[in-house]
């Protein structure tokens, strides 16, 4: 199995855990709970701003000294609604308490404290398509750089239909040569529909010094540390992707693949 690729380590509670430490990396920290009713979560990462996002269901939700009350609406992924989510500083503890089933993310990254804790969605956030043709997919910005939101932290998530490629173009960012190019890391938290399905992701850098081709299965995480890093959903299973983005400089700068350029060029 790539070591770009985690699986879930449970159906309950936390069931994903990416750390700096255990990725090789220095910026995106990302953990996955399933929670039942009056099932908890709780964290605290005193170097970093955490963004909780409610995947699916409600939970009671408290965090920097605050009771945000019961966050949620969202009860069906699929319905691409926009999700409830909250941001909160570093040093800023925080527990949810599950109402109904839960699913939520907590994706973290080195904070400043510039930000004050603060609901992130479902105001603010739109369905947005993107792409054209077999390479159209839907996005909700929960967090990226036209709202000035977070520190270092960049999420956002994409709705993928069947028979359909995403994060394509192929793309990079993992050099810091900004405005040209930003070095962000990246997490991908994946779900398929039907649950049975699969996907693609690969990714590679243009020397070949990586390249990895993975299935993804409902749940599963991917590690972006570098290069280039397309998916596609086969037709007969729709995809989404929660993606959790940082690095030294908040701003998404990306360079293309010169081979996927005619593309580019064909559909400007």
């Amino acid at each position: 199995m790539s070591h770009l690729l985690r699986k879930p380590m449970g159906e309950t509670g936390r069931v994903q855990h990416v750390t700096s430490a255990n990725a090789g990396w220095g910026y995106v920290g990302f953990s996955l709970w399933h929670l039942t009713p009056g099932e908890r979560a709780s964290d605290l990462v005193p170097t970093d701003e955490t963004i909780l996002v409610l995947i699916e269901g409600r939970a009671r939700l408290t965090g920097a000294g605050q009771d945000w009350g019961e966050m949620g609406e969202r009860m069906d992924l699929w319905d691409r609604t926009p999700p409830h989510a909250l941001y909160l500083p570093p040093g800023a503890s925080w527990e949810a308490t599950a109402t109904t089933n839960c699913t939520l993310a907590a994706c973290r990254a080195p904070g400043t404290g510039r930000h004050r804790a603060q609901r992130l969605g479902p105001d603010g956030i739109e369905l947005t398509p993107r792409g054209k043709g077999t390479n159209t997919r839907y996005v909700n910005n929960i967090a990226m750089e036209g709202r000035d939101v977070a520190d270092s932290l960049l999420v956002t998530e994409v709705f993928t239909p069947a028979g359909h490629w995403s994060s394509y173009p192929s793309h990079r960012h993992d050099e810091d040569d900004f405005p040209r190019i930003t070095y962000l890391e990246e997490t991908y938290y994946h779900r398929l529909k039907p649950s049975a399905g699969w996907a693609v992701q690969r990714v590679y850098t243009e020397d070949g010094s990586l390249d990895e081709t993975m299935a993804v299965r409902d749940g599963d995480v991917t590690l972006v540390p570098k290069g280039h890093h397309p998916c596609g959903a086969p037709y007969g299973f729709e995809l989404y992707y929660l993606n959790v983005m940082a690095g030294p400089r908040r701003a998404w700068r990306f360079q293309g693949d010169p081979e996927h350029a005619w593309i580019v060029e064909r559909d400007a």
